[in-house]
C-alpha cells in the first residue's frame, strides 16, 4: 500500500511540474503571438498598396507582355511550403503537410514537381518523404525572422520560373484568421494571371523611363515582399496555435492532478482505515486475555 501511494504522489508531482511548463509556454506564445499579430495586420496594408500601384502601371501599359504575367503550360510545378522551426504547435504542421499531399496527389511522379521548404518541420518532412527539394540547405524560420533569411531562396525560384525550369509557383501556409482559427491555404503565386488587370481603379502615371523597364524591377520585388508576407501570417498562426495547445495541455494536466488528488487521498485513507484496523484488533485481543 505504501508503494502505490509514494507511485501516486510521484505522478503527482510530474504532473504538477509538466502544468508548469505548458503554462508558461503559453504565456510566452500568448506575447510572441501579439507581437506577430500587429507585424501581420501592418503589412497587410502596404501589399494592397503595391497591388494597386502595379494595377495601374500594368492598366495603362499597351501589349505589355512579361513572363511573370503570362500563362503558360504547366510540365513543372514548385511549392513553397512554410512549416515552423519548432513543433509543440498542435496540429499547425501537419495541417500544412495535409495540403501538400493533397496538392500532390494531383501529379503522377515527383519530375512534375519540386518543392522549396521553409522551415525545419517542412524540410525534414521533405526529406523524409523523399520528395525533390529546390536546395540542400536548410531555411530556418526564426521568431524574429528577416527576409536576409529566405530571400535566396525566394530568387532562386523567381529565376526558375523566368528560365521555363517551372511553370507555376504555389505557397502553402497557415493563413491566421484569428487566435482559434488558422487555416492551410495554398495560393497560386505565379504566373500572376488577371490579378492586377481585375483592379476597378485605375489613375494615370507619369513615368521617368519605360514601362517595361519599371515591370522587369517591380514586379520580382512584390513576389518576393508577398512571400516575406505570407512568412508573417505563417507565424501568427505558429503562436496561436501553440497557444491555443499549450493552454489545452495545461487544462489536461489539471484534470490530471484533480484525479490523481482523489486517488491518492483514498488511498492515504484506505491506508490509515487499516492501521487503525490492525491497533484495534491488537487492544481487542489484549483485553480478551
Amino acid at each position: 500500500m505504501g508503494a502505490s501511494i509514494r507511485k501516486v504522489k510521484n505522478r503527482i508531482n510530474a504532473t504538477r511540474k509538466t502544468s508548469q511548463i505548458t503554462k508558461a509556454m503559453h504565456m510566452v506564445s500568448a506575447s510572441k503571438m501579439k507581437s506577430a499579430e500587429r507585424n501581420i495586420k501592418a503589412y497587410r496594408p502596404l501589399m494592397n498598396k503595391i497591388e494597386e500601384i502595379i494595377a495601374n502601371v500594368v492598366h495603362n501599359a499597351e501589349d505589355l507582355k512579361h513572363p511573370l504575367l503570362e500563362s503558360r503550360k504547366v510540365r513543372k510545378t514548385c511549392y513553397i511550403v512554410i512549416s515552423s522551426d519548432r513543433g509543440l504547435a498542435g496540429p499547425f504542421n501537419s495541417n500544412v503537410f495535409k495540403a501538400l499531399l493533397k496538392e500532390l496527389a494531383k501529379h503522377t511522379s515527383t519530375k512534375e514537381f519540386c518543392i522549396a521548404p521553409l522551415g525545419y518541420k517542412a524540410y525534414s518532412f521533405c526529406k523524409k518523404m523523399k520528395y525533390p527539394t529546390i536546395q540542400n540547405e536548410m531555411v530556418h524560420l526564426k521568431d524574429d525572422v528577416e527576409f536576409m533569411d529566405i530571400s535566396d531562396v525566394i530568387r532562386k525560384v523567381i529565376i526558375m520560373y523566368i528560365s521555363g525550369e517551372i511553370d507555376r509557383v504555389v505557397i502553402l501556409y497557415n493563413r491566421f484568421v484569428n487566435t482559434l482559427n488558422q487555416t492551410p491555404e495554398p495560393k497560386t503565386l505565379l504566373p500572376i494571371t488577371e490579378k492586377f488587370t481585375s483592379k476597378t481603379k485605375h489613375l494615370n502615371y507619369e513615368f521617368e523611363g519605360g514601362i517595361g523597364e519599371i515591370i522587369n524591377t517591380i514586379l520580382p520585388i512584390y513576389i518576393e515582399d508577398l512571400i516575406y508576407g505570407c512568412i508573417l501570417d505563417s507565424k501568427a498562426s505558429e503562436h496561436a496555435s501553440r497557444m491555443t495547445a499549450m493552454k489545452n495541455a495545461t487544462d489536461n494536466a489539471e484534470e490530471v492532478m484533480g484525479q490523481l488528488e482523489l486517488l491518492y487521498n483514498r488511498a492515504r485513507q484506505a491506508a490509515i482505515t487499516l492501521e487503525l484496523t490492525d491497533i484495534i484488533g491488537g487492544a481487542n485481543a489484549i483485553s480478551d486475555n
